[in-house]
């Protein structure tokens, strides 16, 4: 009797986990028209709700407003199409076909005026556009970008003093919304200003997260706290005074809500010493006590929550957050130096990013904190032991294992695990070369010959590309190891290194050029972490678009593939665990967004998200 109640309840929790589904956004078709050599070429979404056997038709809109029917049957394979013969005042609509039946029809779109969609943007003298990151501020089904402007900016390393760093709203069709100004008591760099842009709250319409302090200027030019005060030392380091989290209204840029952040520099005072901060950080002069990170995790399964952190080469506190009802309130704090004595082996574990995924498989997700992995109720899942890293790489890399796997490199003198991969439920390391202090590593399917991803990494004594089990598959490797795109309508990822687009030729060990940015005047961001201001899905088909800057900063040009494609899959930002990638892509050194399923040559269908549109 008691195994017959055992079973059912058990029969009770996996219908309850069953049914259990994310809030998400609710897009729209994302029609897009691109002019090309061969014609207009048309991209459009498939939702991640929508029915697999969902057919398109095509419609082509005269300037009398005249119909015609480009499709003598409705599209069922990949979601685009080439109108070889348009007029040059040519507008398109797309209808879904369910069950037989034609739907409404699509925003009614016209042809780019140049092959990427241009976004004039209002930059202030001596600023430069930096990361990007999208959200539907208004709640109609389209994606608008949050700007980072930075001026002159130093890393925590670095003394010196920096401009106050400057976040901007703007529309797809180039309007800007709002300014926010952290400041002159927010540093500019890239560990200090990690924005988050998602809906919080379930109101469809996305919100924007960040550290702020006294002086910031929201949207609406509201001063937070006290005007006057200038926290900046001789060296131009914030080591004193208060600091904020705040949550902006994605629309309007005013600032709906501050509270203290979690953890203070210090926990009894505002204005430590520098032996008080080398007491709990390791340093004195605000190299270690000023490295954040920041994400998004649907800790309950159903509703996102804002995760923001302190720290990763010693301390580490990680705290949770939830913006519901317009309050902001604390979840739960993790702090690798209270609590259990076994939370120290949590310690100097983070990365310069994070990721979050569902990775035990219980419906509510985990931050992947560099080497180690905090449970959604803020306990301790893991820890390597292996130590801080520059990237890493979560998603499912072997399709033969069950479960996720993680790609990392590591920084040390000597490291036996320098290159490695492991299990993201448990950490355990299945595959790992030595190597000290390896700078850079990526992990995608370049060659179709082999299942699953390939991987490579820049380090010494780390030679050639290897497949998914570890073993060497070329002696040559790809030059850059930066980003990743899905570009080219395979289902192999092409590697992005700043704004250039390459593929790996794998039958002759070298990369070959497909897209150059300089062709369009584009520029990197970020150095040698060698960025565009954002890759992401955000409109067309399940293809990444690449939003970059040019070179005088008055402009960022979004470019999506005009390339024809077999392939057709619900859009990626659909997909949980790539939707928040996309989240914290601007987060310290940028990794590139990856999805929950292993996408790539030799794929399964991807599973049907579970999601709900809010």
């Amino acid at each position: 009797m008691g195994l017959a109640f055992l079973f059912s309840l058990l029969g009770i929790q996996a219908i309850t986990f069953a049914q259990t589904l994310r809030q998400m956004e609710k897009l729209d078709r994302g029609l897009v028209v691109i002019p090309s050599e061969a014609g207009n070429f048309l991209s459009w979404r498939v939702l991640g709700t929508e029915p697999e056997d969902i057919a398109f038709t095509i419609y082509r809109i005269a300037p009398t407003g005249a119909e015609e029917k480009l499709t003598a049957q409705p599209i069922r394979a990949a979601s685009s199409y080439l109108d070889t013969d348009p007029s040059a005042d040519a507008r398109y609509q797309v209808r879904a076909v369910i069950q037989g039946k034609e739907e409404a029809p699509s925003t009614t779109v016209s042809s780019w005026e140049q092959p990427y969609l241009s976004i004039p943007l209002q930059t202030p003298e001596g600023y430069t556009p930096n990361d990007a990151s999208v959200g539907d501020l208004n709640g109609d089904g389209r994606y608008e970008i949050i700007l980072h402007q930075t001026g002159k900016s130093h890393d925590n390393s670095q003394k010196g003093f920096t401009d106050p760093p400057l976040l901007q709203a703007y529309t797809l069709d180039g309007e800007m919304l709002w300014e926010i100004n952290l400041g002159k008591n927010i540093r500019e760099g890239a560990h200090y200003t990690q924005f988050m842009v998602y809906d919080l709250d379930g109101d469809g319409k996305a919100e924007l997260a960040c550290k702020t302090a006294d002086g910031t200027i929201d949207g609406q030019g509201e001063i937070l706290g006290d005007p006057t005060a200038d926290y900046r030392n001789e060296n131009g380091y914030i080591l004193e005074g208060p600091e904020f989290l705040t949550i902006f209204d994605g629309l309007t840029g005013k600032a709906m809500a501050s509270t203290h952040y979690i953890p203070a520099r210090h926990p009894d005072t505002e204005n430590p010493s520098s032996d008080e901060l080398k007491d709990i950080w390791g340093d004195g002069y605000g190299n270690r006590v000023d490295r954040f990170l920041a994400g998004i995790a649907y800790l309950d399964g159903e509703r996102p929550s804002l995760i923001m952190s302190r720290g990763y080469y010693t301390r580490t506190v990680i705290a949770a957050w939830n913006w519901r009802d317009g309050d902001l309130t604390e979840v739960w704090t993790f702090d690798s130096h209270e609590g259990d004595a076994e939370n120290r082996k949590y310690a100097g574990q983070g990365y310069h990013s994070l990721a979050v995924a569902d990775v035990d498989e219980d419906g509510k997700d985990e931050v992947i904190f560099g080497a180690m992995a905090i449970d959604e109720d803020g306990q301790p899942l893991y820890s390597t032991g292996l130590g801080h890293g520059d990237a890493m790489h979560l998603t499912d890399l072997d399709p033969e294992r069950p479960g996720m796997e993680i790609f990392g490199i590591h920084e040390h003198v000597k490291h036996e695990h320098g290159a490695n991969l492991r299990d993201a439920e448990t950490g355990e390391i299945i595959w790992s070369f030595p190597s000290p202090d390896v700078g850079r590593g990526l992990a995608i399917d370049i060659d179709p010959r082999y299942q699953g991803y390939e991987c490579w990494a820049s380090g010494e004594g780390l030679k050639g590309l290897w497949n998914i089990k570890g073993e060497m598959i070329s002696e040559k490797k790809p030059s850059s190891c930066n980003m990743a795109i899905w570009w080219d309508g395979d289902l192999s990822r092409e590697l992005l290194n700043g704004v250039d687009i390459d593929k790996w030729d794998f039958e002759n060990a070298e990369s070959q050029r497909i897209f150059s940015g300089d062709t369009y005047d584009l520029r990197k961001n970020n150095g040698t972490k060698s960025n565009p201001s954002l890759c992401a899905d955000l409109f067309g088909d399940w293809r990444e678009e690449l939003i970059g800057r040019t070179e005088d900063g008055k402009e960022l040009r979004i470019f999506s593939s005009t390339i024809p494609t077999e392939h057709r899959l619900y859009t990626l930002m659909h997909d949980p665990v790539y939707r928040l990638s996309i989240a914290w892509q601007n987060v310290g050194y940028n990794q590139p967004a990856h999805p929950g399923f292993f996408l790539g040559t030799g794929m399964s269908n991807p599973p049907k998200p579970a999601i709900k549109i809010q």
